[in-house]
């Protein structure tokens, strides 16, 4: 009887260790899954944001490339001409393109990499401004041509610093994501 009595005892520890076990696996099964769709998504938000940022620089540099090769025909023609109002407007329809995309960069964050791109477009937006004004004087021949042509490369410059910090703000931002897995 008391053989008995102590084997019900043990089974029945044995049964609640046995219980505590499962539960524990459980737990540590459910933790891991928690972990891994965790890290799916941090992988997931990565990729959305690491396309909006491309989508900006690539609608940013189209608009740039198309503002500069306009300001180095500029610059070639010897003789005044009129203003291609053409040119500008499909220029600036660029540049809108790129201030739409500035939007997905904004939606998707962190707040240091949309105040970088909104620093970067706003300097894109001086760019093609300085160069509109340097069309207008070049085709009226005005005595500032050269001062103007002068604001447009240091607004130039200024963009590409303005490119640089967006380059390093979003990177960092992107390794901060991978950081968190």
């Amino acid at each position: 009887m008391l053989t008995a009595s102590i084997s019900a005892k043990t089974e029945g520890r044995r049964q609640v260790a046995l219980e505590r076990q499962q539960i524990r696996e459980e737990q540590l099964q459910q933790d891991q899954q928690h972990r891994e769709l965790r890290l799916e998504h941090l992988r997931w938000r990565r990729e959305r944001r690491q396309a909006a940022y491309l989508d900006l620089l690539t609608d940013l540099t189209i608009a740039d490339r198309a503002n500069q090769q306009f300001f180095r025909e500029l610059i070639a023609e010897s003789e005044p001409t009129p203003v291609d109002e053409t040119r500008l407007a499909e220029i600036r329809g660029l540049f809108k393109a790129a201030e739409q995309t500035l939007y997905r960069v904004a939606l998707e964050g962190p707040a240091s990499v949309v105040e970088a791109a909104q620093a970067l477009t706003d300097q894109l937006s001086a760019l093609v401004t300085e160069v509109r004004v340097f069309a207008q004087a070049h085709a009226t021949q005005a005595p500032n041509v050269a001062e103007l042509s002068s604001a447009v490369d240091a607004t130039g410059q200024s963009f590409l610093v303005a490119q640089r910090m967006f380059l390093e703000t979003a990177r960092a931002a992107l390794d901060e994501i991978i950081d968190a897995t």
